[in-house]
């Protein structure tokens, strides 16, 4: 019986340890294949249920940037714990989603927009959902938050929230908020709000509030076009209290950096092409370096932009298709894009993740469909196995793996060996 117990706990032993270095080895495995590589465009899986239109809710969580949110056109949340390659659904309704957005100030809030049905709420990630109240009926299209207020652009004006739960009308009840952002995040909150054209005037208005949207007051900043499709405030600068203010309209891209008094055009001439700008999004903590993108208003004007010096000057970050409806980037020193582009000929919505290092972007691959199942690219044939995993920023994981494959490899030599001494 004794001499049972010996040779049955060295056993158990080296079954655990087997188990826990064999998970050890899975998992490394899996986020060295799971991860998108450096400046090159990754085909990500496709929502399922996508009919044939265009994606426009799209979010990364600011904590983790393998978590993404999606909206489709049949009315459900998706949401992918693994950057893409594969899709859950988190609630399922009838409305087109037409925004989500991360709280960047309040850790787990999610909201979602969507056409006609009001807003959606989540307080762990985007796990679970339910319905935002005094919304009802409203089309929502745009969250602003600041530290103590969340703010909601609608088809009826400007709505508020304490948290994002229960929400009331600020103002704005006869104009269409197309775009909203929040100028200064402490009380007194500043916000900038933007619509359409009125024809009676023909002049772009903008709308602004200094007291948390108590009250408003309309601008008219010389701006072109007729419609304000997005409005971004950066991060601080170092010096000064001001945040630049980006504001693309269907005609053009501008920027002001005193909370909206004057403006500068970033678009035009030989710098960025006069289309329509729907995606602006700052990294988080720098206020000179942010992203841009157009679907192109239906022409093959689209793109998707990188500046890292205020808008002084643009590079293309070549998507793999021109027009950009949604852009998501995550919150990394050297971020991680989702994109979702759209073919007005084929009317086929696609996926695609790109890890910015600066770099030129590559790819995709030749043999990468868009309509793939989140398989990542090739690499050319010209490359040895070996030289792709040395050359690898995954490397260290690669490492840890064929460690703990090694380690395990030792343990049952050992066991075997001592069975039949």
């Amino acid at each position: 019986m004794i001499i049972g117990r010996l040779v049955t706990l060295p056993g158990q032993r080296l079954a655990a340890t087997f188990g826990a270095l064999w998970v050890l080895a899975i998992a490394t495995v899996s986020a060295f294949a799971d991860t998108v590589p450096d400046a090159t465009w990754v085909a990500i899986k496709p929502l399922p249920h996508q009919s044939r239109s265009a994606v426009f809710a799209l979010a990364v969580d600011p904590a983790n940037n393998q978590f993404i949110l999606a909206g489709n056109s049949e009315g459900s949340l998706l949401r992918s714990t693994t950057g893409g390659s594969s899709w859950t659904t988190v609630h399922s309704g009838k409305a087109t989603l037409t925004t989500v957005a991360y709280s960047s100030y309040t850790s787990g809030l999610v909201l979602a927009g969507t056409r006609g049905s009001g807003a959606l709420l989540s307080r762990d990630g985007g796990g679970t959902w339910s319905s935002a109240q005094g919304l009802e009926g409203r089309t929502v299209r745009v969250f602003a938050f600041a530290l103590t207020l969340v703010a909601a652009g609608t088809d009826r004006g400007v709505y508020v929230s304490p948290d994002g739960v229960s929400w009331s009308p600020s103002g704005l009840g006869d104009r269409s908020i197309d775009a909203l952002a929040v100028e200064a995040i402490h009380a007194p909150v500043r916000l900038v709000a933007g619509t359409d054209s009125q024809a009676s005037t023909g002049t772009l208005p903008l709308y602004q509030s200094v007291d948390g949207a108590a009250s408003w007051t309309p601008f008219s900043p010389p701006i072109s076009g007729n419609i304000v499709v997005k409005i971004a405030a950066g991060p601080l600068p170092p010096t000064g209290n001001v945040r630049p203010l980006v504001v693309g309209t269907n005609t053009g891209l501008f920027e002001s950096k005193d909370n909206g008094s004057t403006f500068t055009p970033l678009s035009g001439g030989a710098l960025m092409p006069t289309t329509d700008y729907t995606q602006v999004t700052f990294i988080t903590d720098h206020f000179d370096h942010f992203y841009v993108a157009s679907d192109g208003g239906g022409s093959k004007s689209g793109g998707l932009w990188r500046t890292n010096d205020g808008g002084q000057n643009f590079a293309s970050l070549r998507p793999p298709e021109a027009s950009v409806t949604a852009l998501a980037v995550s919150s990394d020193e050297a971020p991680t894009l989702y994109v979702a582009t759209f073919q007005p000929s084929t009317h086929v919505a696609s996926l695609w993740a790109l890890h910015d290092t600066g770099a030129t972007p590559q790819g995709p691959a030749a043999n990468e469909s868009p309509v793939a199942s989140g398989s990542r690219p090739a690499h050319s044939g010209g490359d040895s196995v070996i030289s792709q995993i040395l050359a690898a920023p995954q490397l260290p994981y690669v490492g840890l793996g064929l460690g703990a494959l090694a380690v395990i490899l030792t343990a049952v030599v050992a066991h075997l060996r001592s069975r039949y001494r």
